[in-house]
């Protein structure tokens, strides 16, 4: 049997990059008013860069927030889904990210409102379980480097 034989859908593959961004006890979720979703900064990396450097990219890009301190990797996992007509497998890779510069964001591509939380009010907001367990991985390293 065929993978694609198990699916209701055409496969679709991506590989994604994305941040954990925190400043003092407060974490970063981007606001998508459009579906009501909480999430966190990512996307597709690019033909030539490096998952961290899509990341940077990324959170930049979405949020505004470019003065940032890498912290740690958080790792990779694989995620499923379907959307639309497709079934998305989707390679994520995370990092964990420190604010630098606590002034106003810059431009970002007005799709989403940055938003900051504790992380705690964060779990409970953020829409997709694959997101969530990025926030336990980033405050799990996050506790650590501040023990």
């Amino acid at each position: 049997m065929n993978l694609a034989d198990t699916f209701q859908f055409p496969i679709k593959y991506a590989t994604v990059a994305g941040g954990v961004v925190v400043s003092g006890s407060t974490v970063l979720l981007l606001f998508l008013s459009g579906r009501s979703e909480y999430r966190l900064p990512k996307g597709h990396i690019d033909k030539g860069e490096t998952a961290l450097q899509a990341a940077l990219r990324e959170i930049g890009e979405e949020s505004g927030y470019t003065h940032l301190q890498v912290l740690a990797d958080l790792g990779k996992q694989t995620v499923e889904f379907d959307r639309d007509t497709k079934h998305i497998i989707r390679t994520e890779y995370y990092f964990l990210a420190q604010l630098e510069d606590q002034g106003d964001p810059g431009p970002a591509d007005g799709k989403f409102k940055p938003v900051w939380m504790p992380w705690n009010v964060a779990q409970k907001r953020i829409t997709f379980e694959a997101e969530k367990e990025w926030l336990r991985r980033g405050q799990a390293a996050w506790d650590k480097l501040q023990a």
